[in-house]
């Protein structure tokens, strides 16, 4: 913007006299703001591509796309990070679209992340309503994560299987890995009839690693402290896991990440990608705001400053519920140019 201290006296004389400050760009070829036009009728690919001209996070959003795109043409190992309500949530079919597919190739997630993914196999959650009485759900055994039902018994499904999985990883070996052990449970979900809607089915399927620095923050942690009662031998090691994973950044000639969320997931991707001067590529999905100084609010620059992200990466943020924001992320990448 050009101020009336940068300019002439006669240049100020003369803007006053018109009340205003003539540009000194005109931005005649610069892309126009419109939105799509539905009197034309939905043409999917068009209204798609119209995100970029409709401005604010509508142009970040088509801007995240084409990042992603390009991070697929550029074979770039593509890191998607994940906080556990993503998976409460639908964004979970998303998700196991992608690792089904083969679109990304490192997972990073919450213990909530892991488990609930397996409860779906079992039963779903429910569309409930945020307005619901909190005491009243507790005497009626349900849980509540934002608008969505979690009823009680869906735990008891769960608590099967995983006293089945661990007894089966103890007698193979006393000391399992974080990343082998969620691998093994995605071959052990594979004996129940949907597994093939499990992310991390999938993932073992296709030899996608997944890291959980935080596998304990869960109802997997409550069933481990009981298995530990009389299994003290028993023991998992997530030392190994951050070897693997900045070893995967090191030896990556491109990489990119995706965060959806912030919170653990999204710093230990960046961490990793430290280690070989910053990742090439960042697409953060979030409603978080960096003013408290959390890392999910943390900004694309912030992560610049540590050289976690390549000064001259590829990078775009979209500020935005990920419950909307990527569902149209995967559709606007899966959509014809």
């Amino acid at each position: 913007m050009v101020t009336y201290e940068q300019l002439t006296e006669e240049q100020v004389k003369k803007a006053k006299e018109k009340d205003f400050v003539q540009p000194l760009m005109t931005l005649d070829d610069w892309p126009e703001v419109k939105g799509y036009d539905f009197d034309k009728g939905l043409n999917f690919n068009e209204f798609i591509k119209s995100l970029y001209n409709t401005g604010f996070q509508a142009t970040q959003l088509s801007e995240a796309i084409h990042i992603f795109k390009d991070m697929k043409k550029d074979k770039a190992i593509v890191f998607l990070g994940y906080t556990s309500n993503m998976v409460s949530c639908g964004v979970r079919e998303h998700i196991k679209y992608l690792v089904k597919n083969k679109l990304v190739d490192v997972l990073v997630t919450t213990a909530g992340g892991v488990e609930e993914d397996l409860i779906k196999v079992f039963k779903p959650f429910v569309i409930g309503s945020y307005n619901t009485p909190g005491a009243f759900l507790r005497e009626q055994g349900i849980n509540r994560t934002g608008n969505t039902f979690i009823p009680n018994d869906r735990y008891i499904y769960f608590e099967r299987f995983m006293t089945k999985f661990l007894d089966r990883i103890y007698s193979e070996k006393k000391i399992i890995y974080s990343k082998e052990f969620v691998y093994e449970m995605g071959k052990e979900i594979a004996d129940y009839e949907n597994h093939e809607d499990s992310i991390y089915y999938w993932a073992s399927k296709n030899n996608i690693p997944v890291f959980c620095p935080g596998l304990t923050d869960g109802s997997i942690g409550d069933l481990l402290f009981f298995f530990k009662q009389k299994h003290k031998d028993f023991m998992i090691d997530i030392t190994d896991d951050i070897v693997d994973i900045t070893t995967i950044a090191i030896n990556a000639e491109k990489t990119g990440i995706i965060a959806l969320g912030g919170s653990l997931p999204k710093h230990h991707i960046a961490n990793a990608n430290l280690f070989r001067d910053g990742a090439d590529y960042a697409i953060y999905m979030t409603t978080a705001q960096e003013y408290e100084g959390s890392n999910a609010g943390a900004n694309i620059e912030e992560a610049k400053s540590w050289g976690k992200i390549k000064d001259k990466a590829r990078t775009v943020k979209v500020i935005g519920d990920c419950s909307i924001t990527f569902p149209l992320f995967i559709a606007g990448y899966l959509s014809e140019e």
